[in-house]
């Protein structure tokens, strides 16, 4: 299958994109991923990417299309792929369909993971991550230490990251509705969105996605 996933931040797009990759046999391709091969590997997209990077600025389109089109270019997509930060916005998404057009392609379905706002503030603003080791990550709600401000692992303290500020993550759903949901109407003219929710376990929301993904396969 051939897969874009989409929600908005705190969605748990990451860890979904993982489990349903590796239960559907086909590669995660995320935009991060997508940036640190091309820069670590010194490619012509990733020099560029990385002199708009360091300067600042936001990778344009075209650079982070033409990652895009590589990877899925390579040996292990050929049987599909599920994207993860890409496309994220309709030109970024008007391009995915030519370049797939041109190899006789086409997506499979869009999966949206659905999340209330309020449940999302709550899910990045109240986590908190250690300062000994940044992989020890809790939540005042869902994980609480057992000592506030102190990791249960290896007793650093626990700090709030600056862009997991309520204020922040606000702003950053106000650019995720402006530029990122318009996708979700671009794909359901194609017939192609799968709304699922988000909240609960890790798992019923994989199963969920799973059951939802394999129903759209044989619609």
């Amino acid at each position: 299958m051939r897969i874009v996933l989409v929600g908005p931040p705190g969605a748990g797009k990451g860890t979904q994109a993982a489990f349903l990759a590796k239960n559907l046999g086909i590669p995660h391709i995320s935009t991060g991923d997508l940036f640190r091969a091309n820069i670590s590997q010194g490619t012509d997209l990733g020099k560029q990417a990385k002199s708009y990077m360091d300067a600042g600025n936001l990778v344009p389109d075209e650079v982070t299309i033409g990652m895009a089109k590589d990877r899925m270019a390579q040996p292990d997509a050929e049987g599909g792929f599920l994207l993860d930060g890409f496309p994220r916005n309709v030109v970024q998404a008007e391009a995915l369909d030519e370049a797939l057009k041109a190899d006789g392609l086409k997506l499979d379905a869009v999966l949206d993971l659905e999340v209330p706002e309020d449940e999302v503030v709550k899910r990045i603003a109240g986590r908190r991550i250690c300062r000994t080791d940044s992989a020890h990550v809790f939540h005042v709600t869902y994980n609480a230490p057992k000592t506030e401000g102190v990791c249960d692992i290896c007793g650093g303290e626990l700090y709030q990251r600056g862009d997991d500020t309520e204020d922040t993550v606000r702003k950053r759903l106000e650019v995720y509705h402006s530029e990122t949901e318009p996708i979700i109407d671009f794909y359901r003219a194609q017939g192609l969105v799968v709304t699922i929710s988000a909240l609960g376990k890790v798992d019923e929301v994989t199963e969920r996605a799973m059951h939802a993904l394999k129903a759209e396969k044989t619609a």
